[in-house]
């Protein structure tokens, strides 16, 4: 599969140039995200330039970048194994172009590896692979990173990222609910910008039958703001929300849903391309 983006290298490029004063977020559509410190490390999590699966998953989104732009990336994160954030074609040739390292649980590591052999279909290392689980802490660059537990029922091992910076901590949640962990995760650490998954409840096309289903993958307007209340967001960043046919949603609704919560304090609405500071 040969990606294509009719953006251009436009986006990386800007990555590329920036010089943050703290850290800066940009929303690459989907779950994806890129991060960059003050001192330069680049890191990116779920980051996906696929198509879906049409006519069951239509990309309602466009392709940013292709991953042949990339010039400088230290990490790549997973959540977990879906094919929305673990996906050779847009990650392997990030990891081979860079050097650098690619971190997911054992299932999401398990599809580079074995599923995909990225090893061998990429010319990267297999030390560039690294498996993680919910407890480690490990350091990219200027970046203390924590991998946290999760809850999604779809996925066969997720989990969730802390990613804390001397300018402030940020939260990536996956594709993950609700989680009995968060107000713990909530309690440990200062969160200042947490993403979460949001989308509707549509009629997705089964993947055996083909017979619309009805489906939902991501969290409700209700639960967002329970999960954001647990974590104790001061600001909480909706993601997946502009990514799928049928599963798309209205973040600006999410408004209504958090005024009387003590948290998140603040909503960010990012579109494709869109950066934030940390």
């Amino acid at each position: 599969m040969v990606i294509h983006s009719d953006w251009g290298s436009w986006l990386p490029r800007a990555i590329e140039s920036a010089d943050p004063v703290g850290v800066a977020v940009w929303y690459l559509g989907c779950n994806g995200f890129a991060l960059k410190g003050s001192g330069g490390t680049t890191i990116f999590i779920d980051p996906y330039l696929g198509n879906g699966d049409p006519p069951r998953t239509i990309r309602m989104l466009p392709v940013p970048f292709e991953p042949s732009a990339i010039r400088g990336a230290h990490a790549i994160l997973a959540t977990h194994e879906h094919v929305d954030h673990v996906h050779g074609p847009s990650q392997a040739p990030i990891l081979a172009n860079t050097g650098a390292s690619f971190y997911g649980p054992d299932d999401a590591v398990a599809v580079a590896r074995e599923d995909e052999t990225w090893p061998a279909a990429y010319d990267i290392s297999d030390e560039q692979l690294t498996e993680v689980a919910e407890g480690m802490s490990f350091d990219v660059g200027e970046f203390r990173i924590h991998v946290e537990p999760a809850h999604d029922p779809d996925a066969s091992h997720p989990v969730t990222y802390v990613v804390e910076h001397e300018a402030g901590t940020f939260f990536h949640g996956g594709d993950s609910k609700p989680a009995d962990a968060f107000a713990e995760i909530g309690s440990r650490y200062d969160l200042d910008l947490g993403v979460l998954a949001f989308g509707t409840v549509g009629m997705m096309p089964d993947r055996e039958t083909g017979v619309p289903t009805v489906t939902k993958w991501y969290n409700d307007g209700n639960q967002c703001i329970e999960a954001a209340q647990d974590l104790r967001l001061d600001r909480l960043l909706p993601s997946h929300w502009d990514m799928w046919k049928r599963l798309t949603a209205n973040p600006t609704a999410l408004r209504d849903h958090a005024r009387s919560f003590e948290h998140p304090r603040r909503l960010e609405i990012a579109e494709i391309g869109d950066h934030i500071e940390l």
